[in-house]
């Protein structure tokens, strides 16, 4: 009695089980296509896989012509319908779908990174130099660049020269089909940072904040001295010049603290004093300049150092004393010394 109820629930058993496994191939046989309200594909060609999931054995076939790369396009659903079931596919389920949105992927490369890559590719050669110093031309606007989806890899330069001025890159592709070639031409120049002048200036002009600017300008143009605006500012003109030209730094001088016909002041200075006299510049100088001044007191002419606005250092020789004859020495007290000026100069004891 026992193996008949043992056998009787164990028929029961794979019974069930039977019918579990048959209503689940009936679900994988009876599942229909269900229509895709949003589609990516990375090929040129629209597949009926792309658009409707449980596509089947049609999966492969190719119903539209995709969109431009990295665009979106949009199907209406019968017009998708109506290609489907030209290859035999019915039953679809549109979910109330109006419309199927198509979007071609890319691998997009912009303009300033190509521009970028191109610099750096003709970094140090011919003579140019860093890949920031470098103005690109190119003789057609390069804009941004799409490829394929697949095309994963880096720019990667594969032919240079420098003239004609021809660049080529390819751009690896993750699968086995050839890479993708990309050619510019164009025209690279170095150029420098430079001090250019906003107003004409005149020989002996100081430069003022408002006088200069800070521009790119050729290297052939302004060669390898170009002055920085920094380094002009408040320095003194050599030469004249145009408002827009680079100013070099052949061209600057230190500003002249003492002008030709000047009244400035002679300064004498030895052990233990300072005296000072007015005087004329006989020249212009800047500071550590030898200029020749009048002596206004004497009407002599006598050489000095600038050291200062309207301020000329004169050298006085320190006379040296014949040394002490001790043996025949005095011990009367040296008689005191004395100093006569004029109402032209004054004497001051030097500071210790």
């Amino acid at each position: 009695m026992m193996n008949a109820r043992a056998l009787l629930l164990a028929a029961a058993l794979l019974a069930a089980t039977s019918v579990t496994a048959l209503a689940q191939d009936s679900d994988e046989i009876i599942a229909g296509p269900v229509l895709r309200a949003s589609v990516t594909v990375e090929s040129d060609v629209v597949r009926i896989g792309d658009v409707i999931d449980n596509a089947g054995t049609s999966a492969q076939i190719a119903i539209y012509r995709a969109p431009d790369l990295g665009t979106t396009g949009s199907l209406p659903t019968a017009q998708v319908i109506a290609a489907l079931q030209a290859h035999q596919v019915i039953g679809v389920d549109t979910r109330d779908i109006k419309a199927v949105s198509v979007t071609r992927l890319s691998r997009s490369f912009e303009a300033k990174e190509i521009e970028s890559a191109v610099a750096h590719t003709l970094e140090h050669r011919s003579g140019l130099g860093d890949a920031a110093n470098l103005n690109l031309t190119f003789d057609r606007d390069v804009g941004d660049v799409r490829l394929e989806a697949s095309n994963t890899g880096a720019l990667q330069p594969i032919s240079v020269r420098y003239e004609p001025r021809d660049v080529s890159f390819e751009v690896s592709n993750e699968n086995n089909t050839p890479s993708a070639k990309l050619r510019f031409t164009g025209i690279a120049i170095e150029t420098v940072e430079a001090a250019v002048l906003t107003r004409n200036v005149e020989r002996s002009d100081i430069l003022k904040s408002g006088d200069v600017v800070t521009e790119r300008r050729p290297k052939a143009e302004v060669g390898g001295d170009a002055a920085v605006r920094s380094r002009a500012l408040g320095m003194q003109m050599r030469k004249q010049l145009r408002a827009g030209q680079a100013i070099k730094i052949a061209d600057l001088a230190k500003p002249d603290l003492v002008q030709r016909d000047d009244n400035v002041t002679l300064i004498f200075e030895s052990a233990g004093l300072y005296l000072t006299i007015r005087g004329k510049a006989m020249e212009a100088g800047t500071e550590g300049d030898v200029v020749n001044v009048i002596n206004l007191q004497s009407k002599r002419t006598v050489s000095g150092v600038v050291i200062g606005r309207d301020q000329v250092a004169i050298s006085v020789a320190t006379p040296r004393l014949p040394a002490a004859d001790t043996s025949d020495a005095s011990t009367e007290p040296a008689a005191p010394v004395s100093i006569a000026t004029s109402n032209h100069a004054q004497v001051s004891p030097k500071a210790e």
